[in-house]
């Protein structure tokens, strides 16, 4: 795995022992950064289930202007700090579980607000467990800004209050949905 295009490109990625942490592949970044091309000069980016940052670090390399990646699994943390280290270009890692640092967010008043969020957690999390993460995400984003949620093929499309579904993806057993914020949103609690 490698960094596609950029300030850093070609720059390998480690990632971590076993299949815990399942990466997006090169051809569907490559897709989802294609379309996300006008978001990214001097975005703030939220990369939620980081794993080994390949998303965020993307995008800071493509001219993003601040990363923050959420990840709790050791040996991912352990890979995401060494790339983000190695890629040169910034980025904060906030280790911990996912529903706890958005609680934290909007539990400070939207203390951080992005233009551009990942949303890739584990293929094993219910569709519950995602769209409840992305109610508690949607906050923290400007309007105007985007989600990216990567879910295993077969399922629907999740639903977002306040967001337009902007596109769909396939890439194997992938599948890839994009959408814009259109309107405010309440904050909602932990997911």
């Amino acid at each position: 795995m490698r960094v596609i295009s950029g300030a850093a490109k070609g720059r390998r990625l480690a990632a971590p022992p076993g299949l815990a942490t399942r990466p997006m592949t090169d051809r569907a970044r490559e897709g989802i950064f294609s379309a996300l091309a006008r978001l990214l000069p001097g975005a703030e980016v939220l990369d939620l289930y980081a794993g080994t940052g390949s998303l965020g670090l993307e995008s800071l390399s493509r001219g993003a202007s601040a990363a923050v990646f959420v990840e709790r699994d050791p040996q991912a943390l352990e890979a995401l700090r060494r790339n983000v280290e190695a890629v040169g270009l910034g980025g904060r890692v906030a280790a911990g579980d996912v529903g706890r640092f958005l609680a934290g967010q909007t539990g400070r008043g939207l203390r951080e607000v992005y233009d551009l969020a990942f949303v890739d957690p584990p293929y094993e999390h219910s569709d519950e467990s995602v769209e409840a993460t992305l109610r508690a995400m949607a906050p923290l984003l400007r309007i105007g800004g985007s989600a990216v949620v990567h879910r295993r093929s077969g399922g629907g499309r999740p639903e977002m209050p306040g967001f337009a579904p902007e596109a769909g993806y396939a890439y194997g057993t992938a599948r890839i949905w994009r959408y814009e914020r259109v309107a405010a949103v309440p904050c909602e609690g932990n997911p």
